[in-house]
């Protein structure tokens, strides 16, 4: 067990945004537990991190839509290193479509994953993070404020976690809890199973994010940033 070093628990922690976090977070020290749902892809990622780890990695699969193996997951990360100072609730999926054209089953799982998936995750680290008195930080869009054609089910989805966040913070902060949402925009990452390229180095780039949750964890415990707006510097 690492005592006392800090924890990170990180849903989607095996790519994309989420993986960058953690790369971020690791190199500093900070134990990182990697949740997914892919046994393959989270053994990837947790031995891409332990080549330069600074602290524990810990892979463990779970499904956001699934409360129950939400709290194994937590059960087995408390077990392994004692606590969760810091939650990022960073799983996420897309599907973008005409009204006509949305099937029930994208409906279903974009607002499981994306909202639901979200206050699973929150609860099933309550208390943890309570008795740390740490930092939750939910990983939003900035489709959680700003509506386009085809985005139906994605705007519900982001739109809701971005005031599901905000309500948060105000119920956890009683408990001596940050909690802040990031809203990016246009983030080169495995979103939707999309590979990035070269083409993408004008967007936001995944370890632009994990400096952002740096520099907030590393903030003075007086300040509370609530909500972040991300864009890229330049249009495509």
């Amino acid at each position: 067990m690492y005592m006392k070093t800090k924890t990170a628990f990180i849903t989607g922690g095996s790519k994309g945004i989420g993986f960058g976090i953690a790369k971020k977070l690791n190199q500093q020290g900070i134990n990182c537990v990697l949740v997914g749902r892919n046994q393959q892809t989270l053994d990837q990622a947790v031995s891409q991190l332990q080549n330069s780890s600074q602290a524990g990695v810990l892979g463990i699969v779970a499904d956001v839509r699934d409360s129950s193996s939400l709290e194994r997951a937590v059960a087995v990360t408390m077990d392994r290193f004692g606590g969760i100072d810091y939650l990022i609730a960073n799983a996420g999926v897309g599907h973008f479509a005409s009204i006509e054209d949305l099937t029930l089953a994208q409906w279903q799982e974009t607002i499981d994953i994306n909202l639901s998936g979200v206050f699973y995750t929150v609860k099933a680290a309550w208390e943890a993070i309570k008795k740390s008195q740490g930092y939750i930080i939910t990983i939003s869009s900035l489709a959680g404020t700003n509506f386009f054609e085809k985005g139906t089910a994605y705007n519900a989805s982001k739109f809701g976690l971005t005031g599901f966040t905000q309500a948060l913070m105000l119920d956890a902060r009683k408990y001596g809890i940050k909690t802040t949402t990031i809203m990016p925009g246009s983030v080169a990452t495995y979103f939707n199973n999309r590979i990035p390229t070269e083409a993408d180095a004008w967007k936001i780039q995944i370890d632009d994010i994990g400096q952002i949750v740096s520099d907030l964890i590393n903030m003075h415990p007086r300040v509370l940033p609530s909500k972040i707006e991300v864009r890229p510097t330049q249009p495509n």
